[in-house]
């Protein structure tokens, strides 16, 4: 069986780019854990002609001396330790001289932006290299990946210098879905419903490492428990390292998606701002996108809101779940998670973690609406008297006004809450003044109670319908 789950484009991609016969440069990028340098690795069964990591907080020449201890297995002989980034790549550009009658020449520099050490001049050195030799070779084909999305996107496929338009392919990689993390625990033995599994997913994203952590043998809350609570918790401190290995403002990183973890529709820039009491300057705004890029938070813009009006939303699950339930706990139960089944507060981190879960599988919901071909906005929406947890505005003058509940069994509309629904439909039109037909539109664990009230709910969806696989 294929030891890369899911994949499936990147995959192709990645052969057509491999059997081209051109010169070809790409990038690979995506946030930490996700399974880049896997892919990559797994996809050419490890044979490449140069394959270097980065050392993470390396110096410029701890890294130039693993640099150069990597390419003297591949030439059977020594090298001198380069003084700079210059020689180095000089020296890589010997070997591939060595062997430059092969049909494709393979290399692949992983972590490429804790190379980039201060000071170290390790940029202008590689753009050299690639400009003034690499990029002449048609059969040459150079990977580059980094967890740094900003740097990536900065330095190397969004450069405006020497490496501006050199970049011949580019790919992302995302989480898994909720099909994928399936496809995953089904190759890893996990015996989980679909019901665990969406809670697996609402605790660690679609983070396939942190997905490998689960042991078949233990139930979803043993395994919280283990990874999160116990004695030496393997996942305990990955929060603080994720935001020390990504971002160069990781002091402020934190502190916004603290702020964000406690206000389920977001904050302005400005109420962000306000609140870490920041002052005023550009940094603000470079610290928000690199969360953006790095997919911790999500902007979006509401109903006639204007672009300074932005709001960001913590997007995260796995950051969600650690400052609500991980951070700052003092106890000693190592049984904490186990513990906590069925209490207020698991309820209600389950219904914004739900939420986020429907906002990270939009197509797939698109879908079962039959709208995934039509041009839609999805946001979030608030006023002082009421909310709505996810709105999709669509170009076919259609407002889906989508309610989520997550239950464990099918949910019961009453009386009530049919009233509750009708009027809020109408709060949201004198609101907002929108003239598109609006559906109410409810998306559920199991799926609604069948009653004299279900039927007035045109649109239903259930978690099952977030499973399915859109390519």
């Amino acid at each position: 069986m294929d030891k890369i789950i899911g994949r499936y484009s990147e995959k192709k991609r990645l052969e057509q780019i491999y059997n081209s016969g051109k010169n070809e440069f790409v990038a690979v990028y995506g946030r930490r854990r996700v399974g880049k340098t896997y892919l990559v690795k797994e996809f050419f069964n490890n044979q490449f002609d140069f394959f270097f990591t980065g050392i993470y907080k390396g110096t410029k020449s701890e890294q130039l001396r693993e640099f150069t201890k990597n390419l003297m297995k591949c030439t059977g002989s020594k090298i001198n330790i380069p003084r700079n980034w210059f020689d180095a790549f000089g020296n890589l550009k010997e070997y591939i001289e060595s062997i430059i009658d092969k049909k494709r020449i393979l290399i692949f520099l992983d972590e490429l932006p804790w190379m980039d050490t201060q000071k170290s001049e390790f940029l202008r050195a590689f753009e050299y290299f690639w400009n003034g030799y690499a990029s002449t070779k048609s059969n040459l084909m150079m990977i580059v990946c980094g967890s740094a999305t900003t740097w990536m996107r900065d330095k190397i496929f969004g450069n405006k210098g020497g490496l501006y338009n050199r970049m011949t392919n580019v790919i992302y990689l995302a989480p898994f879905s909720l099909a994928e993390t399936e496809e995953f625990l089904k190759f890893q033995n996990v015996p989980f419903n679909r019901y665990q599994i969406l809670e697996t997913y609402m605790i660690l994203g679609g983070i396939p490492l942190y997905l490998s952590m689960l042991e078949k043998e233990f139930s979803l809350n043993q395994n919280i428990d283990r990874l999160f609570f116990s004695k030496n918790a393997k996942l305990k401190s990955e929060y603080k390292f994720l935001f020390t290995s990504l971002f160069n403002e990781s002091s402020m990183s934190k502190n916004i998606v603290q702020l964000l973890a406690q206000k389920a529709v977001g904050m302005t820039r400005l109420e962000i701002k306000t609140a870490l009491k920041l002052p005023d300057g550009g940094k603000l705004s470079v610290v928000l996108n690199d969360l953006v890029d790095s997919e911790f938070i999500r902007p979006y813009n509401g109903l006639g809101k204007k672009e300074r009006e932005t709001i960001y939303q913590l997007s995260d699950l796995f950051s969600l779940f650690y400052l609500r339930y991980v951070a700052g706990y003092t106890g000693n139960d190592e049984n904490h998670w186990f513990n906590m089944e069925d209490s207020p507060s698991k309820r209600a981190w389950s219904g914004y973690a739900f939420e986020q879960v429907c906002f990270h599988h939009i197509r797939q919901i698109k879908a079962k609406l039959g709208i995934l071909g039509v041009e839609s906005n999805v946001y979030s929406y608030k006023t002082k008297d009421f909310q709505i947890d996810m709105l999709i505005d669509r170009r076919d003058q259609v407002i889906n006004l989508c309610e989520i509940k997550f239950s464990l069994s099918e949910y019961e509309i009453d009386k009530k809450y049919d009233e509750y629904l009708r009027q809020r439909r109408e709060m949201f039109r004198n609101s907002t003044g929108t003239k598109k037909s609006l559906y109410i539109t409810m998306i559920t664990t199991y799926g609604l109670k069948q009653n004299s009230y279900s039927g007035n709910v045109p649109n239903q969806l259930t978690a099952d319908d977030l499973f399915a696989e859109i390519s």
